[in-house]
């Protein structure tokens, strides 16, 4: 079966008999400079806390995440991965006639919401620049930068939609991406607005999918309700202290800002240049590519002949095998991947 998310790194094995590290996944857009070093040291030191429970309400965490974003902490809750969230999300909108989603849109969206037979619409990405149009008492769920896409909208085109919507979601899982005075976060709005709720990620940017560490932000009503209703303890002892010391280290944040910029252009420009493949603008750690080759097959080839995994967008209906999207890596293996495509494009490699 065809994943619907990227980085499901047995089943590229299972399809190409290969072993696990033989692949170079390009399907998950995962920062290829992390961990960074002050996270893994943090891990080993915290082994010896295995054998006792975290404080359920994770003061230490919830801290830190406040001083990131210049917040009191109970604005703030951390989550088992921004995933998490998205159930708290469509049970908190469940009094709601539905929610609208953006189209294309993130597959566990649709699946949260599915969770509460909760029905939903979708609107076209230009809607939300030249204004929705929508007299039912929906939600509105943003993703900010868009997933697959990579288009970035400024704050001034967000605001209004608080004023017109009972409840507005911003994914804003690729946030850090971008540099501080580059990022269109709502997080400064978010004490005026009741009725935000923003969701983070620390998985992509720092590098740590296997640990699912996320937060949420939002009133402190909400924050309390919310932990009443999830399971306690649902962030582990690690990927707690994990999430303390990645956002403390500026360095390994201000390494990734300068590394991503040139490199995604750098990468954007060699596939523009491979006759059949068509990337999109992106202002994160991933391109969009519109190919002349339906994208499973492309996937297939590329797997068979260099152990390469790339995101087909089957599980994005309106992309469909029209397009696909890969992660921007560092250079040597974005090379693997730009001569992976030249060899089933016929563009000679000897460059």
């Amino acid at each position: 079966m065809t994943p619907i998310h990227g980085g499901n790194l047995e089943w590229a094995v299972n399809l190409v008999n290969c072993s696990l590290s033989d692949i170079l996944d390009f399907s998950a857009s995962i920062n290829p400079l992390g961990p960074c070093q002050s996270a893994i040291a943090t891990i080993i030191e915290g082994i010896a806390q295995l054998q006792n429970y975290p404080n359920p309400n994770y003061p230490q965490f919830r801290q830190a995440i406040g001083n990131h974003h210049h917040l009191e902490t109970d604005w703030v809750l951390p989550s088992n991965g921004a995933a998490e969230l998205l159930t708290w999300v469509a049970w908190e909108a469940h009094y709601l006639q539905g929610v609208l989603l953006p189209s294309p849109c993130f597959a566990d969206y649709k699946r949260a919401l599915q969770t509460f037979n909760l029905p939903c619409q979708f609107y076209n990405l230009e809607d939300l620049e030249t204004g929705l149009n929508h007299s039912q008492n929906f939600a509105l769920l943003i993703n900010n930068p868009h997933n697959p896409t990579g288009k970035l909208w400024h704050q001034k085109t967000l605001i209004p939609y608080l004023d017109q919507f009972p409840l507005v979601i911003v994914d804003e899982a690729f946030m850090d991406f971008l540099s501080p005075h580059e990022q269109e976060s709502l997080i400064d709005v978010i004490t005026d607005y009741d009725n935000l709720i923003i969701l983070r990620s620390l998985t992509k940017f720092y590098s740590l999918p296997g640990l699912r560490i996320g937060y949420g932000i939002t009133n402190p009503k909400r924050v309390k309700k919310w932990q009443k209703w999830r399971d306690p303890w649902s962030v582990n002892t690690l990927a707690m202290l994990a999430g303390i010391a990645s956002l403390n280290d500026h360095h390994f944040q201000e390494k990734t800002w300068q590394w991503l910029k040139p490199t995604r252009a750098k990468l954007a420009q060699e596939l523009t240049k491979i006759e059949g493949l068509k990337p999109l603008e992106s202002r994160t750690n991933f391109i969009l590519v519109q190919t002349k080759i339906p994208s499973t097959k492309l996937q297939l080839e590329l797997l068979k002949q260099e152990q390469i995994l790339i995101r087909d967008c089957v599980s994005f209906p309106e992309l469909g095998e029209q397009y696909f999207r890969v992660a921007v890596k560092k250079d040597e293996q974005n090379e693997k991947l730009l001569n992976g495509l030249r060899k089933i494009y016929d563009i000679p490699t000897n460059r």
